[in-house]
């Protein structure tokens, strides 16, 4: 039985399989790019438009979506009102729009990956410096998770491991992030955590654990002594965006038998220096 030119599908030497295109596709466009263009379909454009104007954290008025789109508040409120009625978009009483949470975790994990990027010079930097284990971590809705780790080679040595939830009133960068949070999700926060002790030197006591996160907003550095490990000793500098914004922390961290306070203070202002860094290039990359 014999087959059509139209339907033999060609494979090259290394096994890749080369599809050839429709025939009404051939047939309906001159050039690639003009069949490109003749396939566009704008509605749908202006959808992806609008989901890009969101970054994840900060919900959007109308006319705060329409000033970056461009487009008529009349043509987008039915734009928003369709990505609602897909769950693509959430309504907030006051009228903002956010993204639900099917698309904000997508955001989240290309923001952290980005993070992560930007902040590992910093991390091999602090490394180098101190020859101690620095680590990065990163907000996602309400648990901070370790996003990256390089170890010291020290036989002696702190660990971490990637993807580990943190607890956010006993570990440096747990409280580092936790610390800048709205009132109302650092609570959660720690509700779902819980303020479980693990060591006799972690915080329990929230009107406590609420002064020390002042403090951290007063200094930039937040420490843990032995309260999620004992024998080991973390400060952490959070990344503090445009107003204050902190989703991203990073710490090094040691064996105490390693510290003392010169070293003290230098790590944690090589910390502050790293913290600042990152933000700054992140900032650039915006």
């Amino acid at each position: 039985m014999k087959k059509s030119k139209a339907a033999t599908v060609s494979a090259s030497s290394k096994g890749t399989v080369r599809r050839r295109l429709p025939k009404w596709a051939l047939e309906n466009s001159e050039s690639p790019s003009s069949g490109d263009e003749a396939y566009y379909l704008r509605s749908i454009g202006r959808a992806l438009e609008v989901l890009n104007c969101f970054d994840g954290q900060t919900p959007l008025s109308l006319k705060e979506i329409s000033n970056q789109t461009r487009l008529p508040e009349s043509s987008l409120f039915r734009v928003l009102r369709t990505l609602e009625h897909h769950e693509y978009l959430q309504q907030h009483r006051d009228g903002t729009y956010q993204l639900s949470p099917r698309l904000i975790f997508g955001w989240l994990v290309r923001a952290a990956e980005h993070v992560r990027e930007v902040a590992r010079p910093e991390m091999e930097k602090l490394v180098n410096a101190f020859n101690e284990t620095a680590s990065l971590a990163y907000l996602f809705d309400d648990r901070i998770h370790v996003l990256d780790c390089l170890e010291t080679f020290h036989e002696i040595r702190m660990t971490n491991k990637i993807g580990r939830v943190l607890p956010p009133h006993c570990s440096a960068m747990g409280k580092a992030i936790t610390a800048f949070q709205e009132r109302e999700l650092a609570d959660r926060m720690l509700e779902v955590y819980g303020l479980t002790p693990r060591t006799e030197h972690t915080i329990t006591d929230r009107k406590k654990l609420f002064a020390e996160f002042e403090e951290i907003r007063e200094t930039g550095i937040a420490g843990d002594r032995e309260e999620s490990i004992r024998g080991g000793i973390c400060f952490s500098a959070p990344m503090r965006m445009e107003g204050d914004r902190v989703v991203a922390a990073i710490s090094l961290s040691t064996p105490t038998i390693r510290m003392d306070g010169k070293h003290e203070a230098e790590i944690q202002a090589a910390l502050l220096e790293s913290a600042n860094a990152i933000v700054r290039r992140l900032t650039a990359t915006a």
